[in-house]
This record gives C-alpha cells, sequence and structure tokens, in this order.
C-alpha cells in the first residue's frame, strides 16, 4: 500500500499595502507646508504704514490733484520765474547755460518758467500774442487763455513730478489735465479773454522751448492792470 503525499495548500497571495493612511499623511503635511508659507510669508506692518500704503494703492482723483497740486505749482513757477527780457538774452547768448542755470528738463525738451508785464494784442483761439518793452523783435511772446489749455508746463515747470509717482501712463497726463483744469478756475475764469486785447497785463508762467523765437506761456497768475 503506497503513501500518497498530500500537496501543500497553495499560498494565498499577500495583499498589497494600502495607500489609503499614506496619503492622508501626504495631505496633512502638505496642509502643514502651506500653512507655513503663509505665515512665513506676511508681514506686519505698523498702523501708520498701513495706512500710508493703502493710500498709495488708492484711486487716482484727477479733481483732488489739482486742486491740492496747483498751488504748490503757482508758487514754485513764481520762485523760479526769471523776466521774459532776461531770459531771452540769456537763451539768446548760450540755450545750453540758459537750460541749465533756469530751465527743467522734461522729454526731452526744456521748460521755463518767465514773468513779463506787456500789451495784449489780438487773439485766436483764446492765445494772445503780448508786446514786452524791450523784448528782442524777433521773439514772440503769447499767452493761452483757453478755453483748451494745451500741453504739460504746469507738470513739469517745477521738476518735482515725474513719471515714477504715477501708477501709469494715463494718471501721469491726467496730472498734468488736472493742474491745467485747476489753473483755468483759479487764475482764468475772473477774467474774461474776449476783453483783454489792449489791455496791459501782468503774467507769470511756464512755457516749453520748443522753438526759442515763440514763447507760448500757460499763465499761473495774470492780472490786468
Amino acid at each position: 500500500m503506497s503513501t500518497a503525499t498530500a500537496a501543500a495548500p497553495p499560498t494565498a497571495p499577500r495583499p498589497a499595502p494600502r495607500k489609503k493612511h499614506l496619503g492622508r499623511w501626504i495631505g496633512a503635511a502638505l496642509t502643514v507646508l502651506a500653512l507655513l508659507v503663509v505665515v512665513l510669508g506676511t508681514k506686519v506692518v505698523p498702523d501708520d504704514q498701513a495706512q500710508e500704503i493703502a493710500a498709495e494703492s488708492a484711486a487716482f482723483d484727477k479733481a483732488t490733484f489739482g486742486e491740492e497740486q496747483f498751488p504748490v505749482v503757482q508758487e514754485a513757477v513764481t520762485e523760479r520765474a526769471v523776466p521774459a527780457t532776461e531770459l531771452a538774452e540769456a537763451i539768446a547768448a548760450d540755450p545750453d547755460a540758459a537750460a541749465e542755470e533756469h530751465g527743467v528738463e522734461a522729454a526731452g525738451n526744456t521748460v521755463y518758467s518767465t514773468a513779463f508785464t506787456g500789451t495784449v494784442g489780438e487773439g485766436s483761439g483764446g492765445i494772445y500774442e503780448v508786446e514786452i518793452e524791450g523784448m528782442p523783435e524777433d521773439v514772440t511772446v503769447r499767452i493761452q487763455t483757453g478755453p483748451a489749455i494745451n500741453g504739460t508746463e504746469l507738470r513739469d515747470a517745477t521738476g518735482e513730478y515725474d513719471f515714477g509717482q504715477f501708477t501709469n501712463q494715463i494718471e501721469f497726463q491726467d496730472a498734468g489735465a488736472a493742474l491745467n483744469e485747476e489753473m483755468k478756475v483759479q487764475v482764468l475764469d475772473p477774467v474774461d479773454p474776449d476783453s483783454l486785447s489792449g489791455e496791459d497785463v501782468t503774467v507769470t508762467g511756464a512755457f516749453t522751448a520748443i522753438n526759442p523765437e515763440g514763447w507760448l506761456v500757460t499763465p499761473v497768475s495774470l492780472e490786468v492792470r
């Protein structure tokens, strides 16, 4: 009688490691890491500095800028103003030296502040020629009285405003327009442009020396004498 050896039962396959708990641990670790990044990346600033940052982030307000800054510009232009006859002589003698001593560079041009008294001639489109005693015959001085005030002389004449102080080019342009608008309110509204011809006026203002023989002055003060 032969003895048969019983076959060993097949070995059951070992179950694969469960990944469920591992996934939970990874998720928790990532959450902790994210919180650390937020905490470490948060900068605490004093209240006064926070208010300053908030103010700088506020939207640019043309009306407020013009109302607040025009008196500052008016005072600065008045302080910088060179008598027109003296300035014309300096420019004719040495344009570079005149620009360095009396002017402010803006967008590749020189902006001058000047003052003069003269007789208003005929005007067109709100621009009037002014005859000034002692001015060189080849230099024509005109003033603009609106309603449209062109140029950015008021913004550029002091050298205190530059592009880096504003968010973008639009705000930089708006700053110039705001100063022009406020100047109209404070300086030109009390004046009747239609009655200026033949009148003697005293003017302080600024112009860009695009053409040294043709000054178009944007006033910061205009007094009919």
